[in-house]
């Protein structure tokens, strides 16, 4: 096989990075948000593994969820029904991607593998969705911080694993700014403040203009868009792993829900 013959199958083979929004556990009953994610995951490569960086996971230094088979999950919200919170995702002991993680990760920097931390809602709400089977090997990668030129070097780190069959997943939210609420309905229309944010992340990323996505805290909508960054952070990581992270990224959902931006994307 030749040099341009096995770039041109390691292209095929490697799985893209995708930055979601997550939302809360309703949003298992939303049937328009349910259809998208099972779509997104349709049109993808089936992945051998994936890595999840969820904006419920903030953690100094890298550390990484359990890796036995049937990791716990963590249930961390309040107020909504009592099913929601016996729900499982059984997925596969997940050991080998812990060693190509660590492995990706240089000495300079230290990783955590944590014997006991589950998967928290940002990763089991979506991924009973994209990925019901639980079937694939499944870890999270805390958030050390949420600097977005520290976020889009660990994304360089990790890039490789994507050519190994590794999905990378960044979850958060487009918009977060829950205090500022006054409808939580499906359908509310979104806040002044939210459509701004989001009209402003959708001509940033689509120039791929990364200056201007790391200075978001200037963006129109905020602080009330985002009062804290974490659910904005994990696209740094994401962002990080493209091939070329200055590249536009595909957008695959947008839209709002709760009135908050549902602006969901991946990067080749």
């Amino acid at each position: 096989m030749s040099t341009q013959q096995e770039d041109f199958k390691l292209q095929e083979e490697r799985m893209p990075a995708i930055y979601l929004g997550h939302g809360a556990p309703p949003l298992l009953d939303d049937a328009q948000w349910t259809r998208q994610l099972s779509e997104w995951s349709a049109a993808m490569p089936r992945p051998k593994e994936i890595l999840i960086v969820s904006a419920h996971w903030e953690e100094a230094p890298l550390a990484l969820s359990a890796t036995r088979a049937a990791t716990p999950l963590v249930y961390d919200f309040w107020g909504f029904e009592s099913r929601f919170y016996s729900m499982t995702y059984p997925s596969p002991d997940a050991s080998a991607l812990a060693k190509k993680i660590t492995a990706s990760i240089p000495k300079s920097r230290s990783i955590y593998q944590h014997p006991s931390r589950g998967l928290d809602h940002g990763s089991w709400v979506p991924l009973k969705v994209l990925y019901p089977d639980a079937s694939i090997p499944v870890l999270q990668l805390s958030l050390p911080t949420l600097d977005p030129e520290e976020l889009l070097k660990i994304g360089a780190l990790l890039r490789p694993l994507r050519d190994e069959g590794v999905l990378i997943i960044g979850s958060g939210f487009m918009t977060h700014g829950l205090p500022y609420l006054r409808d939580f309905s499906s359908n509310a229309a979104a806040p002044g403040w939210s459509a701004d944010f989001d009209s402003w992340a959708k001509e940033a990323l689509g120039r791929g203009d990364l200056d201007e996505l790391m200075n978001f805290e200037r963006a129109p909508g905020m602080p009330y868009a985002h009062p804290t960054a974490e659910h904005f952070a994990p696209l740094f990581v994401v962002l990080g792993a493209a091939q070329d992270p200055g590249t536009r990224p595909d957008t695959v959902i947008d839209g709002f829900w709760w009135g908050l931006a549902k602006r969901s994307f991946q990067v080749a």
